[in-house]
């Protein structure tokens, strides 16, 4: 049987400035693992629903006939008429430093759970097998959005459904450390699967001890819990299993691009994961996508750069 997963989240307008050339094109986490997800799962194995507010102004359009082409299913997708996608730029320096400006503080993903459609989408999701969604997923909701997605993960919860968290903390969509732990407190009490990067969660609760990260997240009722570290090997503890698998090893000069390496490798890890398979396979596809991606320039690297990563 078909298993279907809501992504929630945002994917915003991305502007690339690097010696006065401007390049567009789209970028955001979720959107990253959902594109992954897709290509990695065949159809009769999963379906990939993205959960998001756009406009209906031409990125928007641009956006869901691109997700489309990626067999991303889009029909819990709110397009509405005053709101339009936000948009960050990334401006290259000589020294290849990167820094990144945002405008979305109006983006139409911040209010999807707002809507006359609100209701009908939440009643949709309750009934799929697994939710989808990370830290900046939640930090770019208002107080009341946020109250109402915790509603949904206790609904679908009550209902059988299993969520999956990824941590990815940015300080400066929160209002307060203090709130933002409060709110990551309860999304973890209804996580069965968490994605824990070990910077995350350093910047998050102060420690950068992943055996902590490991406790308190037992503590509020993950089952599987993910150390995502980088060029180190991953950790993966169960409550019955610990295991540990290192990183593969990329040459310096064939690194790139590391943007999206831990979207790619949750993707990879799920792929495996959710299909039944055991957790030293899911980690090592989690691997070899990541390790993959970063040799290519950009989120989304060619699918034909997949080929030798199968779904079992």
């Amino acid at each position: 049987m078909t298993i279907n997963i809501a992504v929630i989240g945002e994917c915003m307008i991305e502007l690339s400035i690097k010696d006065k050339i401007t390049t567009r094109g789209f970028g955001g986490d979720t959107l990253n693992t959902s594109v992954y997800l897709s290509r990695l799962f065949t159809d009769n194995q999963a379906a990939i629903y993205y959960v998001t507010g756009l406009g209906v102004d031409p990125f928007s359009q641009e956006m869901l006939n691109q997700w489309q082409k990626e067999n991303i299913k889009t029909n819990l997708i709110q397009q509405m008429d005053n709101k339009m996608p936000g948009l960050y730029a990334i401006v290259t320096d000589s020294h290849g430093e990167r820094s990144f400006y945002y405008w979305r503080n109006d983006a139409a993903a911040k209010f999807w759970l707002q809507t006359e459609q609100t209701q009908q989408i939440c009643e949709t999701i309750t009934k799929f097998d697994y939710i989808y969604l990370s830290g900046i997923s939640v930090a770019i909701l208002d107080e009341y959005s946020i109250d109402k997605l915790i509603e949904l993960l206790e609904t679908f919860k009550a209902n059988g459904g299993k969520v999956i968290f990824d941590n990815n903390y940015r300080p400066r969509l929160w209002r307060s450390q203090e709130y933002a732990q409060n709110v990551y407190s309860k999304i973890l009490s209804y996580t069965d699967i968490a994605f824990l990067t070990q910077e995350d969660e350093y910047l998050l609760w102060g420690n950068d001890n992943y055996e902590d990260s490991i406790v308190r997240s037992r503590k509020l009722g993950v089952n599987e819990i993910i150390i995502k570290r980088g060029s180190e090997s991953c950790i993966v503890a169960t409550t019955n299993d610990r295991v540990e698998v290192p990183a593969n090893i990329i040459a310096k000069q064939k690194i790139v691009d590391t943007t999206a390496a831990g979207d790619s490798f949750s993707a990879g890890y799920l792929s495996i994961r959710l299909l039944g398979g055991s957790i030293k396979a899911a980690i090592k596809q989690g691997h070899d996508l990541a390790a993959t991606v970063i040799q290519y320039r950009g989120a989304i690297i060619p699918c034909e750069a997949m080929s030798n990563l199968i779904s079992i």
